[in-house]
This record gives structure tokens, sequence and C-alpha cells, in this order.
């Protein structure tokens, strides 16, 4: 069995006040994967989703701007070259406030509408 590429990514419809780009590269969308997703996210200044609870934990790389990142216990501002890990069952909201921000988020297991719990 040899490696196998992913030549491109799918782009899944965002969650949240402005239009965000996800580009799943590893994922039940375009891989058609479970167990992992990986995806880039491109967001712009502005931009919020609503709080969640996800049964997955979440692995975020920033790789340019700030994406803030709420939860229970305050805020936390990730900046370039930084990363942040949200736990399974933490409730977290993200959003990217003063300006754009690229980034790379990893869930375990795979990201799902269903296992997100997004708050109403």
């Amino acid at each position: 069995m040899a490696p196998k590429l992913i030549a491109t990514p799918s782009t899944i419809e965002a969650v949240g006040t402005k239009p965000k780009l996800i580009q799943e590269y590893i994922g039940r969308v375009n891989s058609n994967t479970p167990q992992i997703s990986i995806a880039r996210m491109s967001s712009p200044g502005g931009w919020e989703e609503p709080g969640q609870r996800p049964d997955f934990d979440e692995y975020t790389l920033v790789l340019g701007g700030t994406l803030r990142v709420e939860h229970e216990g305050g805020v936390i501002d990730v900046k370039a070259g930084q990363a942040i890990h949200a736990r399974a069952g933490e409730w977290v909201r993200y959003s990217t406030p003063d300006g754009d921000c690229e980034y790379v988020a990893v869930c375990l297991p795979a990201f799902s509408p269903d296992t997100v719990h997004r708050d109403e």
C-alpha cells in the first residue's frame, strides 16, 4: 500500500456572522476519515461563531493574525505561531475581532455537525 495524496480540499459551509472559508483536507467529507479532521480556516476580521461544547478535542495552530477563544473561565487570544487545545466537553467560542486570521484546525475524532453541539 502506498501513501495517498490528497490533492485538493473540500470547501465546507461555515457558521458565523461573516463568510469564513473552511478547506477540509482530511475528515468526514473530503477523505471519508471519521478518526480525525484537518482543515485550513480563513476568517475575516469581525467574524464570530456561536459557542459550542463539542464531543471532540480541537487543536488549533494559528498561521496568521489572531484567533480569539472564549471559554468559561475567560478569553485567550492566540497569535500567529501559537496553538491552543480545546478539550472535548469544554465550552468555547471562536472569533477574529481584530482582523483576518488563517489557522489550521485538527479535530479528534473528526469534526461533525452532529457532535459540535453549538449554542442556540
